[in-house]
């Protein structure tokens, strides 16, 4: 079997590697082996962080609904309680913006919610 150099391949490995390091602090950034260690466990944490913030986003939408909601003399809870029972398909992303950015429109939702 004939012998295979690994030259190119192997630095060009080594310098993906080393540029998705960039901006690290110590040897993460210039020595492989700790360098792999810490692209390894900073994709975990992007993984982690992309579901995290799924969460946050959730509960942000929930605290400008209820801002907006007490507004209009109800609750946060009431409010959604309301919207299911009247089969509304709004989400809370949908209504959250609507109540920053269309107050009329969101204020015709609250009433027309009321009234169900």
């Amino acid at each position: 079997m004939p012998r295979v150099k690994r030259g190119t391949v192997r630095t060009k490995k080594r310098k993906s590697l080393l540029a998705k390091t960039k901006g690290y602090k110590w040897g993460r950034k210039k020595l492989v082996r700790a360098a792999k260690t810490a692209v390894k466990k900073a994709g975990q944490h992007a993984l982690r962080d992309r579901r995290k913030k799924k969460r946050t986003m959730r509960a942000l939408w929930q605290v400008r609904l209820n801002a907006a909601v007490r507004e209009e003399g109800m609750t946060y809870s009431t409010f959604v309680h309301s919207l299911k029972k009247s089969h509304s398909e709004l989400d809370r992303k949908v209504l959250a913006a609507l109540a920053a950015d269309e107050p009329t429109v969101f204020k015709a939702i609250v009433a027309k919610v009321k009234s169900a």
